[in-house]
């Protein structure tokens, strides 16, 4: 199976696929080939939930092609919980900065032709 189709994998579980260095431990993306504080290119896969907090979006109010029947939405972008890493996706239902304040809660929901797609909790 694929890197990208392992990722997919665990999304539509709710999970994120990440790599793990085996030298030192540090949690990297999944397209990590060797570790940015080691640099060791021994890496492990493992899911962790996908579970985090709001850090930044951008809200989609005139899609571009193929996005209309999504509109509107935001993308967004997800610290993960007990990670220093960071996912983006896309948010559905998302007009107005009051519908999603910086911080608030979210977690991944699963993976299509958009890319990973993240709720609000």
């Amino acid at each position: 199976m694929s890197a990208k189709s392992e990722f997919v994998e665990a999304a539509k579980n709710g999970l994120i696929l990440v790599r793990a260095c085996v030298a030192c431990g540090i949690e990297h993306a999944s397209t990590a080939r060797f570790c940015m504080k080691c640099g060791s290119a021994e890496m492990s896969n493992r899911t962790i939930p996908g579970r985090g907090r709001i850090v930044t979006y951008t809200i989609i109010t005139v899609p571009p092609a193929g996005f209309e029947e999504y509109t509107p939405y935001a993308f967004v972008v997800m610290s993960v919980d007990g990670t220093s890493l960071r996912v983006s996706g896309f948010m559905g239902g998302i007009a107005t900065p009051d519908d999603l304040p910086v911080g608030a809660g979210a977690r991944v929901t699963g993976y299509d032709g958009r890319g990973l797609l993240i709720e609000k909790l």
